[in-house]
């Protein structure tokens, strides 16, 4: 029997727009011709303002960094309270569609310009809050998250995307898991009627001729940056700290810049589980942070699953969703801002890059050989894909061209190449959501100041010999930090946030597990071979300890279909 009900779990959903032929506007909290605006009855701040000569109504909630820039507009008036949406409604006056450009922040915009009939959808550069819209029919559906989407959609998967989450454990590029919905690119705007799609930013390797200096600039910029992203002065500020070198960087960061109190927040599985709570609460006690540790259980992480899958939009099969919700949960009682260390790895060259430098370097050299090493990178199901997927459906999709093969391709520097996928589609599309996404199911404002647009930029410039000093992983991000960290965190390797889900499946979760996965009348029967599914169950063959990541990623898929089911 199926473990079901998950499609009644209440997640707001923020707004949604429809534009083309809307059949009714029942609801809406706004409509004009050929457009309506609906938003959740539990939202408490508007999404939609119009500009100052009402042509323009825009459509979002965001968060902007950069309010001083903005405030050069000749029809800014310092004696008004502007909110942010507010200042994008004012500079759209004023530059039309290049407002995407200037803006500096958190958003995915809606822009209904009323004279032209002309609707414009963009996405913040990084990718840190998401946009959707639907690809058939007379009417298309816009929200910033999916699961708002659901009744305007039909339920068939995306087969590519299908493929791409079971090597990635998420869903990259343009698709999204269900057939006929699709993404908006980081840095990409989409208008209608046309729909035409046009970048706004790119991502691109620098031509610095410095030849030095950077570990200071990258100071300056981390300290210029850190600051925009504080709460008010009187406001305590949290950081998710986890004791490795990114998340320790920010809160000695936050902890130097900020007069209010600072609070840190850690996790641990147990005292049978191994944990980093040595090194986090050392930089606490370094940076005098008012220190909190959160023990996850394993009836916790299953039982918190279909709420945490409910919050996302593609589904994630990374371990750390649900302790990422349940720690936003404990820094709710603390803070209303939280800031983490993302994004340290794919800007600076962490320790994820070296399997595909040593295939580089020893491996064959053929563009298919570094797609399946990129894969393979991942260490998710890629080498399963031809038993795991059924067989009409793996014809159908194994000569598919991969998101990644343009960039993987690029005639970038080797290292460059790796950080721009990193930054790209893991960001964007697995860390940045999973963020924005889980502190929204907080209730808190969740900021990933290492992913700002300012600091990838840079990022691109250095060359690739500062920050892969070697063996020296972020060398350039240590030495920019050096003064601010202990010893044994700038030193220290690093091992990352270990879930112990090998334990969980072997322990806690084996009956119930089965019986999500093995059903015949799971979500997932008409697309994988369940057969294989068993045999990981029962540890066949498992030498390098793989199975219990990848049965969490096959529990995530089959939950997240359960939780959006119509």
């Amino acid at each position: 029997m199926l473990i079901n009900n998950y499609s009644r779990l209440s997640i707001p959903q923020t707004w949604y727009l429809g534009w083309g032929r809307i059949a009714t506007v029942t609801g809406a909290t706004w409509y004009s011709e050929h457009i309506a605006l609906f938003v959740d009855s539990t939202n408490s701040v508007s999404p939609l303002v119009f500009s100052p000569s009402e042509r323009f109504v825009i459509i979002d909630e965001v968060w902007l960094s950069n309010h001083q820039s903005l405030s050069q507009l000749q029809d800014y008036d310092p004696s008004l309270p502007f909110s942010d949406l507010q200042w994008v409604a004012l500079a759209w006056e004023h530059w039309f569609a290049e407002t995407f450009t200037k803006l500096m922040g958190i958003f995915s915009l809606a822009v209904w310009d009323r004279e032209e009939q002309t609707l414009w959808l963009g996405r913040d550069p990084t990718g840190a809050r998401s946009l959707y819209y639907t690809t058939s029919d007379t009417t298309r559906w816009i929200a910033p998250n999916l699961r708002s989407l659901n009744p305007y959609h039909a339920q068939e998967l995306d087969m590519v995307a299908l493929r791409d989450y079971l090597c990635c454990a998420f869903v990259p590029g343009t698709h999204t898991l269900w057939e006929g919905v699709r993404e908006i690119r980081p840095g990409t705007i989409v208008s209608f009627p046309d729909e035409k799609i046009q970048s706004y930013w790119q991502l691109q390797e620098g031509n610095s001729s410095k030849k030095g200096g950077y570990p200071q600039q990258l100071r300056n910029l981390l300290e210029q940056i850190v600051t925009e992203y504080l709460p008010p002065e009187r406001e305590p500020v949290g950081v998710f700290l986890s004791g490795g070198l990114d998340s320790s960087c920010i809160t000695a960061l936050a902890a130097k810049l900020h007069p209010a109190p600072v609070h840190t927040f850690s996790i641990h599985f147990g005292e049978n589980c191994p944990n980093e709570l040595e090194f986090s609460s050392l930089v606490a006690q370094h940076c005098n942070t008012n220190h909190h540790i959160l023990e996850i259980t394993f009836r916790q992480m299953w039982d918190k699953l279909p709420e945490t899958m409910g919050w996302l939009d593609d589904p994630i099969g990374d371990p750390l969703t649900v302790p990422n919700l349940l720690i936003g949960r404990l820094a709710k009682e603390s803070v209303e801002v939280v800031l983490n260390g993302e994004g340290g790895d794919p800007c600076f060259g962490g320790p994820k890059n070296q399997p595909m430098l040593l295939n580089q370097l020893y491996g064959t050299a053929t563009q298919q050989d570094s797609l399946q090493a990129y894969l393979l990178a991942f260490k998710k199901c890629a080498s399963d894909l031809p038993y795991l997927l059924k067989p009409e459906i793996w014809e159908a999709v194994r000569h598919q061209p991969y998101f990644f093969s343009e960039e993987l391709n690029s005639t970038a520097s080797y290292l460059n190449r790796l950080m721009a996928l990193n930054i790209k589609f893991k960001g964007a599309d697995h860390i940045l959501t999973k963020v924005n996404n889980l502190t929204r199911g907080a209730g808190i404002q969740g900021r990933s100041p290492l992913f700002d647009q300012r600091i990838v930029e840079l990022s691109m410039e250095i060359p690739p010999e500062y920050k892969l000093a070697g063996v020296q992983e972020k060398a350039v991000l240590k030495q920019a930090v050096a003064d601010l960290l202990p010893e044994q965190i700038l030193h220290r390797p690093k091992s990352g946030m270990m879930v112990p889900v090998q334990l969980g499946f072997k322990k806690y979760w084996q009956r119930k597990a089965r019986a999500l996965l093995l059903n015949r009348k799971a979500r997932i029967a008409p697309y994988l071979n369940q057969e294989l599914i068993r045999q990981w169950f029962n540890y066949r063959g498992d030498t390098w300890g793989r199975y219990g990541v990848k049965l969490w990623l096959l529990v995530s898929l089959e939950i997240w279909l359960q939780v959006n089911s119509k």
